[in-house]
């Protein structure tokens, strides 16, 4: 049958079907950095802002510079990435591996989850005493309070990422003579990765908070052992390198898992 010469023409449908996918504006990021730091030097230059309360960002950076040039800056940052990646690798790999445990048998569930409630509640900074009666004020009690501080966040995170992983999967695996360790390995494991690597995230925060808490108490040297030493001489321009510095260290931290999603997470695009 011949088309009509008037019959319209076919209207081209825009897809819908993005997905939610995040598009990467990583400008934004970067000019809402320049805005606020921008604000602020204008704002201690003008005196809008009280100088015993903010620092110019311009004098925070000279700091900062000062720090690289005379070589303090790795004597303080080299032992704190340190006990951060010791401290947190142990207490993230254990708590990935108990939560697995948790989300896979019923017994471990049934024994485990009640004393992880019991332990999650408990401020981690206020156990620094009582680690370092037990591991001494050198680094076992650094590494033991970062190790255990995001060692319960890293149970919940992984086991309730377990829990969501679509049972109508599992089903179907063992419908088509999977055996077990088959469907945790290619159907369990990367059904919870997104949400093991989320917890991560938390607990990587929880980590560098810790680590600042605990040079604070006993280290020569170190970024909170900085800040503490700046903090109690009320330096502001040293104190606020310090957070600047552990800032960096944060969006680093943030990046790197940002690539791990990237490379483990890629098929779900």
């Amino acid at each position: 049958m011949s088309k009509s010469p008037n019959s319209p023409k076919p209207r081209t449908v825009e897809f819908r079907g993005g997905g939610f996918a995040p598009v990467p504006y990583r400008w934004i990021g970067l000019l809402v950095f320049v805005v606020l730091i921008a604000i602020a030097e204008i704002g201690t230059r003008t005196g809008v802002i009280s100088a015993l309360t903010m620092p110019r960002p311009s004098d925070v950076f000279e700091t900062f510079r000062q720090l690289y040039v005379t070589g303090l800056l790795w004597k303080h940052l080299i032992p704190s990435l340190t006990r951060l990646v010791i401290g947190a690798t142990l207490g993230i790999t254990v708590g990935i591996w108990v939560g697995i445990m948790i989300g896979l048998f019923s017994y471990v569930r049934a024994g485990l989850v009640p004393l992880v409630a019991a332990i999650f509640p408990i401020p981690k900074i206020a156990l620094l005493p009582l680690f370092v009666i037990w591991f001494g004020i050198d680094e076992g009690s650094k590494y033991a309070l970062i190790a255990f501080g995001t060692f319960t966040p890293t149970v919940v995170a992984t086991y309730g990422a377990v829990d969501n992983v679509d049972r109508t999967l599992i089903r179907m695996g063992q419908s088509f003579g999977l055996s077990w360790t088959s469907i945790v390995r290619k159907i369990v494991l990367p059904g919870a990765m997104a949400g093991i690597l989320s917890g991560l995230r938390i607990s990587m925060a929880i980590a560098i908070i810790l680590l600042v808490a605990a040079e604070m108490l006993g280290a020569e040297y170190g970024i909170g052992a900085y800040i503490l030493e700046a903090g109690s001489l009320y330096d502001l321009e040293r104190l606020f390198a310090g957070v600047v510095i552990l800032s960096v260290l944060g969006v680093i931290v943030s990046a790197v898992i940002s690539a791990i999603e990237r490379k483990l997470l890629g098929w779900r695009v």
